[in-house]
């Protein structure tokens, strides 16, 4: 992760950036690995809740059916296309994997896919404006909670760490405004946009900020970061 200042139980620390190594070997990893493991299955059962209350879907996924509209490729493919695509522009951003990366590819779609044979269909407005809330929340918890675990972003995450730092604009100022241009790219691509998906790309960012105060572990080193206010190398 970027180098990020937190609160955490009264006393403020700076989550220091890690190489994927560095990740690996850090501390508090019989913690860290579940924390990982949960918030991103997590976060593809929220998209499940999202996309069965059909009144809004994230951002990207307007610009993947975009996309999809205007190649011709399937919504999946698109999907996969705008991940690569994201993960070149982590170059110039100086970006760092790591195992959160792989994980995130693998199992956020696959974790969804396996929801929605568990999440019943909503039959009813009010079913469908509580699948929607719920998405919501969940979606930008777990989105903190495997952020949190600091194993590295997947690859729209890290567009938003990447850029944090480039800028030195908080979490949800930097989240909001890619959440916004997505959002127009897809749907001047043609993509399906409702109130529901405007209301997520206005919320993630504040509300990921947020939890993330809860979520990110502290691990030996971050008070060193916290009194110099740089990263060790």
């Amino acid at each position: 992760m970027a180098s990020v200042s937190h609160e955490k139980s009264g006393h403020h620390f700076v989550a220091r950036r890690m190489t994927a190594g560095e990740q690996l070997r850090a501390d508090k990893k019989s913690w860290r690995l579940p924390q990982l493991l949960v918030g991103l299955v997590g976060y593809g059962t929220a998209l499940t809740f999202l996309v069965d209350s059909s009144l809004g879907v994230s951002s990207w996924s307007v610009l993947a059916e975009g996309i999809s509209l205007q190649t011709g490729v399937t919504f999946g493919w698109a999907t996969n296309l705008t991940a690569v695509a994201v993960l070149l522009c982590w170059i110039p951003l100086r970006e760092l994997p790591g195992l959160g990366t792989l994980l995130n590819i693998v199992l956020v779609g696959t974790s969804a896919d396996w929801a929605a044979n568990f999440v019943p269909a909503p039959t009813s407005l009010i079913q469908q404006l509580v699948h929607y809330f719920l998405g919501l929340l969940m979606l930008t918890f777990f989105d903190a909670v495997y952020l949190g675990a600091r194993f590295g972003s997947g690859p729209r995450d890290g567009l938003m760490t990447g850029a944090m730092r480039a800028t030195g604009k908080p979490i949800w100022a930097v989240r909001t405004g890619i959440e916004v241009i997505v959002l127009a790219m897809g749907w001047v691509l043609g993509g399906t946009v409702g109130f529901g998906t405007v209301l997520i790309a206005l919320v993630m960012g504040p509300l990921v900020q947020h939890f993330l105060r809860f979520t990110t572990v502290r691990l030996d080193g971050d008070d060193a970061v916290g009194r110099t206010g740089r990263s060790p190398r």
